[in-house]
C-alpha cells in the first residue's frame, strides 16, 4: 500500500517495533464480518464468533450479501468486528430503562447493536446530520424491528437542547479514517495532515454541541476509526479537561489483542489490524461530572394521538398489543410502546423525526395497506395474515419489486416470508399480486446469481 509520506512519518514513531508488522497487515485482506439479529435468527451455520461480541461472527470470504433474502429481512448486519466493541462497553454500562442516543449513527450498525442491548423500557435515538443517510439509517433501522426507536435528522446543537435527557450518548465521529485504508483506496487519498486538523476541530464542536444532552453522571462513549493522537487521545483528554469528566476502564482480554492508550493519563482501547482481526479502531468511555438540572421536563409535551379510534383488528397486527399506544401521523397510524410515549413527544417537539417505533400503515378508502415497518417488526403479529413462504428465485424477484403472480393463494394482503422470516407484503388480486416492497430498497442489480447465496 503506497501510504502518505506525512502519515508515515507522523505513524511510525508511534507505532515503533510494530510498524512493520502494521505495514504488511496493510496489504493484507481485510476480515469480513456479521452480527446476528437473535430476534429474528435462532439458529445457522457455525461460525467463528468475533470476541468482544455475543452476536459477532467472521465469515471465510466475502459473499454478495444483496442475494441474500435474510440479510434483507434485517436477519443480521455487515458490520466491521474492531467497532463491535461497543457491545463490551454496553455489557459494563448500559443498565434498565435507559435513554441513549448514537448521535453519528448512519449507516446503522452500531444503533442495530445498542438496540439488542435495551430492554423494553429503553428509549432509543439514532440520529444522522444528513438527510440521504438518514434515509438509509431508518431503513436498516427498520429492518432490525425494535419498537423503542425512532430515527432523526438534526444537528448535534439542536440535540443539545434536550438537556439532561440522555443516560448514554455514543459519538462514533467523523474522522479522517486512516483505520479503513486497508478498506477504502480512497481513505488514503484523500488523507492529509490538514484533514486530520480539520476533523478534530469538528470533533470536538460536535461533542460541546451535544454534552448538555447527556445527563450528570451519564456515559459517553467515544470513538473513531483513525489512529492518530490528535483525533483520539487528545481529544479525549481535551473532553476530560474542557467538559469536566472521568475517563472509565472497559474490561478487555488479553487475548483479544486489544491495544492500549498512547498517552499514560488516558485510558482507551485501540485496534489494529496486526494486533486484532480487524480494522482500526479507536474508543474511551468517559463519565460526566457535575449536578446540572435535568431541565427535560419543563418541555411542553404535546398530544399528537388522533381521536379517531384504530379498529381492534388493526391493533391485533402486532402482538402485545395492550403495551402500545396507537395515533396517526401524517395519515399513517404508528404503534409505541406505551410505556415511552412521552419521551416520543419530548423527541418529536424538538426534533426533526425520519421514523418512529412501529408504522402500522394506512388507509386508503376502506382499505388498510399495511406497511413494510409492520411487516419486519419484532411485533409482528403473523396470525393475522395470510402467509406465503417462498423459494429463494420467486424471493429475489420480489425483493426486485418484479410482478408476481400467486393464483393459488387467496385475494388480499398476503405476508411473504423466507425460510419463516418476514420480508414484506403484497395484495393478491387473483390474476397477479401487487408487490408492496418499497421502491427505494429494491435490488437493482441487473445480475442474478444461478445459484442460492445462503450466508448463515
Amino acid at each position: 500500500m503506497n501510504l502518505p509520506v506525512d502519515f508515515v512519518t507522523y505513524t511510525k514513531p508511534l507505532l515503533g517495533e510494530q510498524w512493520a508488522g502494521f505495514v504488511e497487515a496493510l496489504d493484507g485482506e481485510s476480515p469480513t464480518s456479521i452480527r446476528i439479529n437473535k430476534s429474528k435468527i435462532t439458529s445457522g451455520k457455525s461460525l467463528t464468533q468475533v470476541p468482544w461480541c455475543d452476536s459477532g461472527f467472521y465469515l471465510d470470504k466475502r459473499p454478495q450479501f444483496t442475494f441474500d433474502p435474510l440479510f434483507h429481512a434485517g436477519g443480521y448486519y455487515v458490520q466491521e468486528a474492531s467497532s463491535m466493541f461497543i457491545a463490551q462497553v454496553l455489557k459494563q454500562y448500559a443498565s434498565p430503562s435507559m435513554r441513549v442516543l448514537d448521535l453519528c449513527a448512519a449507516p446503522g450498525g452500531k444503533s442495530t447493536l445498542i438496540a439488542d442491548f435495551l430492554d423494553e423500557h429503553s428509549f432509543l435515538v439514532s440520529n444522522e446530520v444528513i438527510r440521504s443517510r438518514a434515509n438509509i439509517l431508518s431503513e436498516n433501522i427498520t429492518k432490525w424491528g425494535n419498537p423503542n426507536t425512532v430515527v432523526t435528522n438534526n444537528d448535534p446543537s439542536r440535540i443539545g437542547k434536550l438537556k439532561g435527557f440522555f443516560d448514554i450518548v455514543l459519538v462514533d465521529a467523523p474522522c479522517s479514517g486512516e483505520g479503513m485504508f486497508r478498506k477504502d483506496e480512497g481513505a488514503v487519498a484523500e488523507w492529509s495532515l490538514e484533514n486530520v486538523k480539520l476533523c478534530k476541530e469538528r470533533q470536538q464542536r460536535i461533542l460541546a454541541d451535544i454534552w448538555p444532552a447527556l445527563k450528570s453522571d451519564g456515559v459517553l462513549i467515544y470513538s473513531t476509526c483513525t489512529y492518530n493522537l490528535e483525533e483520539n487521545e487528545l481529544n479525549v483528554r481535551w473532553i476530560r479537561d474542557e467538559l469536566n469528566a472521568d475517563i472509565l476502564s472497559v474490561d478487555v482480554s488479553e487475548e483479544w489483542g486489544i491495544s492500549p492508550s498512547f498517552l499514560e493519563d488516558v485510558t482507551a482501547y485501540r485496534f489494529f489490524p496486526d494486533k486484532t482481526n480487524g480494522e482500526g479502531f479507536f474508543c474511551a468511555v468517559l463519565r460526566k461530572k457535575g449536578d446540572e438540572e435535568n431541565s427535560v421536563s419543563k418541555i411542553k409535551e404535546k398530544d399528537n394521538r388522533s381521536k379517531i379510534n384504530l379498529e381492534t383488528e388493526y391493533k391485533n397486527l402486532i402482538l402485545n398489543s395492550d403495551r402500545f399506544t396507537f395515533y396517526l401521523r401524517n395519515d399513517k397510524w404508528f404503534a409505541f410502546p406505551s410505556c415511552l410515549y412521552s419521551q416520543l413527544q419530548i423527541i418529536r417537539s424538538e426534533l426533526n423525526l425520519v421514523s418512529e417505533g412501529i408504522c402500522l400503515g394506512e388507509f386508503k378508502g376502506k382499505d388498510f395497506v399495511p406497511d413494510q415497518s409492520l411487516a419486519l417488526s419484532n411485533f409482528l403479529n403473523k396470525d393475522a395474515f395470510v402467509t406465503l413462504d417462498l423459494d429463494w428465485k420467486t424471493t429475489i424477484s420480489y425483493l426486485r419489486k418484479e410482478a408476481l403472480v400467486f393464483t393459488d393463494q387467496p385475494k388480499g394482503y398476503i405476508l411473504l416470508t423466507y425460510q419463516n422470516i418476514p420480508l414484506g407484503f403484497v395484495k393478491n388480486i387473483g390474476n397477479r399480486a401487487n408487490n408492496l416492497y418499497p421502491q427505494e430498497w429494491r435490488i437493482r442489480s441487473a445480475y442474478v446469481p444461478d445459484t442460492v447465496e445462503s450466508i448463515i
